[in-house]
């Protein structure tokens, strides 16, 4: 079976933990254990976000006032190095050695008209207080919205049009290797009006909504979007919460789910099912295996099953 498992920002870096190299390590072996023992029996591509870690560098270069700060296309670049870096190491000491992996930093391209751009709405970054919020957003000039209990850094998050690269990724995959590609839901580029050439842009892709569009073109069987919950919750946060274990796009479209973090996650894999035909599972990073059982997390198939 060919799998793409979405690997989310919180499930790296859990919500309100420091951001440290040791807790990005722990996390990142917690999820090495569950794609190996995946890895093992299906092909596999890995994807994952990076809001937190490009939010923290993005404070680091504020820090620096010698040259003006390097835009989010940079930023995402790097994150996206490093944590392929820390992911292809933990996979490598738990896999055969004859088990090739390889981290590939993928472009993705994006509208420079995209309305997004006027209208920031992606959260990165830590997670502040109210007060926290306001003096950093006044400080830095960032736009801040909610996230949860919390306020983080709010940012441009244009839809991705097309993944560059992606017969490399095709390729290597279909040669047994385990390919880690779109981090953070890939370095945006766009084409330039005057000159047609493709440059970076100062933006942030939604994760999940890159995923889902590589989930498709290379045809996945299943589609599966590790996060730091057990299962899509209906009245989340309230003392009515109950979670969905199997629904449909169709089933799902009559809720609301928070713009800031399981919202997209339930589009996008809405989106790949209604598109592909294929079945999505949202759930828990630790237990990615049952959710490929069946046994866990949120699974979501075609409306006519």
């Amino acid at each position: 079976m060919k799998l793409l498992v979405a690997l989310g920002g919180n499930a790296l870096l859990r919500r309100g933990q420091a951001l440290s190299m040791a807790n990005q390590l722990a996390n990142i072996g917690v999820a090495a254990g569950q794609l190996a023992q995946v890895a093992m029996q299906h092909q596999l591509v890995v994807t994952h976000g990076n809001g937190p870690q490009v939010g923290l560098l993005a404070l680091q270069e504020m820090a620096y006032d010698a040259t003006a700060v390097y835009p989010l296309d940079v930023l995402g670049a790097q994150t996206d190095g490093m944590i392929g870096y820390l992911l292809e190491q933990a996979l490598g000491n738990l896999l055969p050695a004859s088990r090739r992996i390889a981290t590939l930093l993928t472009r993705v391209e994006v509208d420079p008209d995209d309305p997004a751009f006027a209208h920031p709405g992606k959260p990165v970054g830590p997670v502040y207080d109210a007060e926290q919020a306001r003096r950093i957003g006044a400080q830095y000039q960032w736009t801040m919205g909610p996230d949860g209990a919390g306020m983080r850094r709010l940012v441009a998050s244009p839809r991705p049009l097309r993944v560059l690269g992606l017969d490399a990724i095709a390729c290597l995959l279909a040669h047994g290797t385990l390919v880690i590609a779109a981090g953070g839901g890939g370095i945006p580029v766009a084409r330039a009006t005057a000159t047609g050439a493709l440059e970076g842009v100062d933006a942030v892709i939604d994760k999940d909504f890159c995923s889902a569009l590589l989930a498709r073109e290379l045809a996945v069987d299943c589609f599966v979007v590790a996060t730091d919950v057990a299962s899509v919750f209906l009245d989340w946060g309230s003392a009515q919460q109950r979670p969905l274990r199997k629904t449909t796009p169709r089933e799902l479209a009559r809720y609301r789910f928070p713009d800031g973090s399981m919202g997209p996650k339930v589009q996008a894999a809405c989106d790949f099912v209604e598109r592909s035909g294929r079945r999505a599972v949202i759930g828990a990073i630790d237990q990615i295996e049952a959710m490929l059982a069946g046994e866990a997390g949120t699974e979501i198939v075609p409306d006519d099953q």
